[in-house]
């Protein structure tokens, strides 16, 4: 009622008391059938961790005892992606490399072929000692790709470094001018439900910069035989320089210059940028522009819960300008081309 002042007297009743310790432990399993050592990086550590250009081969350093080089300059030997591996202390061509349980070795170069791009890598292992007689050598990576599911998924992507967030190097006449794109998607999915499956993807890659350089070239004054500025202490670390008898005074005779020689060297010069002081300085950018492709497709067929089937393709191919054409006046950029194809492929069938 409104206003009122009722009177409640509740009552307690006594209440039991209960408590319950349960620890439960699972004894860590011993791998009875491999002495190998070896230790796997899964799909969450290779998608996740940050990669400088996605190459994957950066991560076989998380396994420990192995020291990860890169192979070289890209040419006709040495593809983008691919890594030469000391294991162990052992030499780099200690190293056995597998894709799909199928032999991934480069044998022109001592290294890796390229590896598949991280969203098309499902894991890998490094073994750095006491692995089996499959692998012929001391060490070995085994790599596996991605397969489909019941589900079609998939996803897009696209990475860019871009010379605004780079600093000036200092050597270089101006800012860094790299700009590199890396872009693709994946796609996998069943072709029929539990049983046939399939995967594929793409990778892009696309570099552009310049690459600041510098050289010295023959001037004017030294073609007319005066070498005297050239033998300066100011050309050679402060130490002056002499040429030996017969020549005296640092000058030659420009009759004694082999004609050919003297003809190339003006070709030279008309091609290329103005020296910058008497020592026949000369400072220039080499342009460089990449093209990388990278395609994976797979197929599964799942013929019971004991055998399975598949087939795998993959190519690379990887197209650069020679810098001379992209720079006709300067004949220095003319130094350096490249242009590789890489079909690879995969049969395989797995019995369990």
């Amino acid at each position: 009622q409104v206003n009122s002042n009722p009177v409640i007297n509740p009552v307690l009743e006594l209440g039991s008391v209960t408590e319950q310790v349960e620890v439960q432990t699972g004894a860590a399993l011993v791998e009875t059938r491999s002495s190998g050592v070896g230790q796997v990086i899964e799909n969450a550590r290779i998608l996740e961790l940050p990669l400088n250009g996605r190459n994957v081969t950066d991560l076989i350093a998380l396994a420990g005892g192995a020291v990860v080089g890169r192979g070289g300059e890209v040419n006709g030997r040495n593809f983008d992606g691919s890594a030469r591996i000391n294991i162990g202390g052992q030499m780099i061509y200690g190293v056995e490399y597998r894709l799909d349980g199928a032999d991934y070795s480069n044998t022109m170069s001592i290294s890796s072929l390229p590896m598949p791009f991280p969203d098309a890598l499902q894991e890998f292992k490094v073994e750095t000692s006491g692995v089996s007689v499959q692998n012929a050598k001391g060490a070995g990576i085994s790599a596996v790709t991605k397969s489909g599911t019941n589900e079609l998924h998939g996803d897009l992507f696209e990475f860019l470094r871009n010379d605004l967030f780079n600093a000036q190097r200092y050597f270089a006449p101006k800012n860094s001018t790299l700009k590199r794109n890396q872009f693709g998607g994946t796609l996998g999915g069943p072709i029929k439900n539990n049983k046939l499956f399939f995967f594929t993807g793409y990778q892009g890659t696309t570099i552009r910069q310049d690459f600041a350089q510098q050289a010295f070239l023959p001037t004017q004054r030294m073609l007319n035989g005066d070498w005297t500025a050239f033998a300066a202490p100011a050309c050679n670390a402060g130490v002056a320089l002499n040429l030996r008898a017969p020549f005296s005074g640092n000058r030659i005779d420009p009759a004694r210059f082999s004609p050919a020689a003297v003809n190339i060297t003006r070709r030279v010069l008309a091609l290329a940028p103005t020296p910058l002081d008497e020592c026949g300085l000369v400072r220039y950018s080499r342009p460089d522009k990449q093209n990388h492709h990278q395609v994976l497709g797979r197929v599964d067929y799942q013929f019971n819960n004991r055998h399975s089937l598949f087939g795998r393709y993959t190519a690379y191919q990887f197209n650069q300008d020679l810098p001379y054409g992209l720079t006709p006046n300067n004949v220095l950029t003319s130094d350096t081309e490249g242009n590789d194809n890489l079909p690879s492929h995969s049969l395989s069938a797995t019995p369990i």
